[in-house]
C-alpha cells in the first residue's frame, strides 16, 4: 500500500486518490512522486475504474516541492538532479495520459508542482479561496519540469503572465488562465466533483478513453522532446549561482541578494 497517498474505489467505478501528507501541505517528496506514478499505472490497468478524482487531505492541495527534497537537490550532482526531474516528468506524464477521466478537487493552496498536477487533470474544480502560484523564480529556479504541461494547458500568452513573477493568484484567475474549469463554494465542492464523475459513468468507457487520447493528440500534448528539454533546462538552472543563493536564503529566512526593496 501507499504511505503518502490513499486510494479508494467505489463499486460503481469511481476511484479517489488523495495526497496524504497534510502536515507537509502535501508537498511532493520523492516518495510521493514515485507512489503517484505507481498509482496511475494501477488505476490505468484496472478496468473496473472508470473515472478518477484527485484530491488532497488537509488545508492545502499541494505546496509544490518538498523542502527535504529541495535540500537534497542542493547537494546532488547534475546527473542525480536530472534523474529526480525525470521522475517528476514521468509522473505528470502518466497522469496526463491516463486512459480514464481525471477530476481534480482543489480545496486549498496549490503551488509549483501542485499547479503541474492540476494541469494534467481533465477537469479541475476549485474553491474561490484557493491560491495558486508558480513561485520558482523567487528561489532562483524556473518552472521547468512542469512547464510543458502548464503551457499545454494555459497556452503561451497566458503562461507568460504568471510564469516569471512568482505572484500568487486566486481561483478565478486560474480559471481565466485555463487551469481551473469551475470555481465553486466550499460547501458545493464535493457535489460538483461527484456530479462530474457521475456523468462519465453514463458513457462508454473505451469511447471515453479514445476521446481523451484524441484530445491530447490534437490539443498539443507535450512531446518527449519538450519534456527532455525542460529537464535539461532545470538541471542547467540548478548550476546557476542564483539557485544556490535563492534556496539558501529561503531556508535561512533571509532575503536573497537580488531582492529589491
Amino acid at each position: 500500500m501507499f504511505e503518502t497517498l490513499t486510494l479508494t474505489t467505489e463499486a460503481r467505478g469511481v476511484a479517489r486518490l488523495e495526497l496524504a501528507r497534510p502536515e507537509k501541505h502535501n508537498a511532493l517528496s520523492g516518495q510521493m512522486i514515485e507512489e503517484l506514478t505507481q498509482a496511475a499505472a494501477r488505476i490505468d490497468a484496472d478496468p473496473a475504474i472508470r473515472v478518477l478524482i484527485l484530491a488532497a487531505q488537509g488545508r492545502s492541495f499541494c505546496a509544490g516541492g518538498d523542502l527535504g527534497w529541495m535540500q537534497a537537490q542542493m547537494e546532488a550532482t547534475a546527473q542525480a538532479r536530472a534523474r529526480e526531474a525525470r521522475k517528476l516528468a514521468d509522473m505528470l506524464g502518466a497522469i496526463n495520459r491516463l486512459g480514464k477521466p481525471v477530476i481534480a478537487r482543489i480545496q486549498g493552496n496549490t503551488f509549483g508542482g501542485g499547479v503541474g498536477l492540476a494541469c494534467v487533470c481533465d477537469k479541475v474544480f476549485a474553491v474561490p479561496q484557493a491560491t495558486f502560484g508558480l513561485t520558482e523564480t523567487k528561489l532562483g529556479l524556473i518552472p521547468a519540469t512542469i512547464g510543458p504541461y502548464v503551457l499545454a494547458r494555459m497556452g503561451g500568452g497566458a503562461a507568460r503572465s504568471v510564469f516569471m513573477s512568482s505572484r500568487p493568484f486566486y481561483a478565478e484567475t486560474a480559471k481565466r488562465l485555463g487551469v481551473v474549469s469551475e470555481v465553486v463554494g466550499p460547501q458545493a465542492l464535493d457535489d460538483a466533483v461527484n456530479s462530474e464523475a457521475e456523468a462519465y459513468l453514463h458513457c462508454a468507457p473505451a469511447a471515453v478513453a479514445e476521446a481523451k487520447a484524441m484530445a491530447l493528440q490534437l490539443g498539443g500534448a507535450p512531446t518527449q522532446e519538450t519534456v527532455d528539454a525542460s529537464i535539461a533546462a532545470l538541471v542547467q538552472r540548478w548550476e546557476h549561482p542564483e539557485a544556490t543563493q535563492g534556496i539558501a536564503a529561503f531556508f535561512a529566512k533571509t532575503p536573497p541578494p537580488w531582492r529589491a526593496g
